[in-house]
Order: C-alpha cells, then sequence, then structure tokens
C-alpha cells in the first residue's frame, strides 16, 4: 500500500500579523519585533557561551551570537530607511531566560532559531523587494544557527 504525501498550503505564520490591515504597519511591527529579539537571542546566547562545555561549542555559539548582533543592525537599518527615523531603545519581548541547563538551552534556542525563521519568511513575502536581500541573508543564517544547534545538541545528549 502507498501513501501520497500532500503539500501543505502556505499560509503566513499568523501570530505576527495581528490586527495591521496594511502592509506597510505589518512590516514595520514584524521589524521592531526582530530588533527586539534578536536583542534577546543575543542575550540569551551570551548566557549559553558561558555554560558551554567545550571551546569548539564556546566558539560557535559565539559565532551565532555576533550573527544575531548583526542582525539587529540590519534591522534597524531597514526600519531607518523605511520610515526616515531610527528605532527607539526596545526592550527585548519577554524577559530574557537564564540557562541552568546548557543541553535545555541548547534546545529552546533551536527552536527559537525555527520560529524566528517562520517570522522572517512572512517579512520576505511583505518587505518591499529592494530589502529582500538582506532579510534573505538574515533567514539563511538563522536556518544554519539551527543546524549547529541541532548538532550541539545531538552532541551533548549521547
Amino acid at each position: 500500500m502507498y501513501y501520497t504525501l500532500q503539500a501543505p498550503t502556505y499560509v503566513p505564520y499568523q501570530d505576527y500579523l495581528g490586527h495591521f490591515a496594511r502592509s506597510e504597519d505589518m512590516v514595520l511591527n514584524l521589524i521592531l519585533q526582530s530588533i527586539a529579539g534578536e536583542r534577546n537571542d543575543e542575550l540569551f546566547y551570551q548566557e549559553l557561551i558561558r555554560l558551554a562545555p567545550t571551546e569548539k561549542e564556546k566558539e560557535v555559539i559565539t559565532g551565532i551570537r555576533d550573527d544575531e548582533r548583526k542582525h539587529n543592525q540590519m534591522f534597524r537599518n531597514i526600519y531607518t530607511q523605511l520610515t526616515g527615523t531610527s528605532p527607539t531603545e526596545i526592550e527585548a519581548m519577554e524577559p530574557v531566560e537564564h540557562v541552568s541547563d546548557y543541553l535545555s538551552g541548547i534546545e529552546n534556542a533551536l527552536f527559537g532559531e525555527l520560529k524566528a525563521f517562520e517570522k522572517y519568511r512572512t517579512l520576505y513575502l511583505n518587505i518591499r523587494p529592494v530589502y529582500r536581500n538582506m532579510i534573505f541573508e538574515i533567514m539563511t543564517d538563522e536556518i544554519k544557527h539551527a543546524s549547529y544547534y541541532n548538532w550541539l545538541y545531538t552532541k551533548n545528549n549521547r
């Protein structure tokens, strides 16, 4: 007996769309969320670096943390270009988790990277084409980060 798989229909991730009727409002809201999210991730990953058991793992997470800083700046630049004003100081959306268990921290980071990718895909599909290359770079970094966290999780869950 054969089973056929049917590809799911793409629907933008609804949690990020909210009540915004205009695409430009939605894009600006997603960018502000992303600025806060990237900062939150940076702080979270700093905690993971502290707990990493080897220098190699510290290097990997440090590289990811540095990418998050780069993404934050990229989103700030896009916001400034779209609005003509720089974003005000944005607090992290949620309090930064303090990581006490390295393995659960890696798992949270993995799922966080995948969730960010979904948000950025919605942003990519709705932002002006001139900004899509920047969003694409951020999206591919997030997938790369998820792959690294998958490796770290596997390496430490033996």
